[in-house]
């Protein structure tokens, strides 16, 4: 999936994958990860969702990074807050005291750029590639946020009626990708009808880091 797949999603406004809400799953379970107050929340390819905003309001600090500059731009308007502007390397840097901002290429984010990562929140990332760059995103993500715990959404759905994205990935496919780094145990599902077109299922997953005795 080339990058002017999503420039152009976002220059036309066809971002039916944004909610006008914080999603229930992320409010209801991100407290499964027991993180503490100011604790660092990485998420991927985060757009302009409304989660950013209310894990700001819960004491955690945010760093988000998404591939389109008017995602982000539209996420710093809706956030209301002054930001500090920086080019590093190939990204583009916002960096507030409750939130960092990158605006770029996932895979060229560094470990020294994002800092400790306390927790990984993946609503919209992984269901958002194409099966070929699966691999290549989870083990980037593995690496730089060094196996830090996840609340991760996946998505079911009958593949032959929509061919995504979102796109649907199994349990199997979760364990092929995170079952060596992680203990993954589903917290809970619900059902939604998506793209107006079909009813599908959505995941939430806790991905808790193995011990060495594991």
């Amino acid at each position: 999936m080339q990058h002017d797949f999503w420039h152009n999603k976002w220059q036309t406004n066809s971002i039916g994958f944004h909610q006008n809400q914080p999603h229930t799953l992320l409010t209801e379970y991100l407290a499964s990860l027991n993180l503490t107050k100011n604790a660092r929340v990485f998420v991927p390819l985060c757009g302009k969702s409304l989660d950013i905003s209310w894990l700001i309001e819960q004491g955690y600090h945010v760093i988000g990074i998404d591939l389109s500059p008017i995602a982000i731009q539209d996420l710093i308007l809706d956030l209301g807050l002054t930001f500090q502007e920086a080019q590093i390397d190939h990204l583009t840097h916002y960096q507030h005291a409750q939130i960092e901002l990158f605006v770029g290429d996932f895979f060229e984010l560094t470990t020294e750029q994002i800092g400790k990562i306390d927790a990984v929140y993946d609503r919209a990332a992984l269901i958002a590639l194409p099966e070929k760059m699966r691999t290549q995103y989870t083990q980037h993500l593995l690496n730089i946020s060094h196996q830090a715990p996840q609340l991760l959404i996946s998505l079911e759905y009958d593949q032959s009626l929509f061919a995504g994205p979102p796109f649907f990935v199994p349990e199997y496919e979760l364990i092929q990708h995170y079952g060596a780094n992680y203990d993954i145990k589903l917290l809970a599902s619900n059902t939604e009808n998506l793209k107006g077109k079909l009813t599908a299922y959505e995941h939430a997953w806790y991905l808790s880091k193995r011990s060495m005795t594991d």
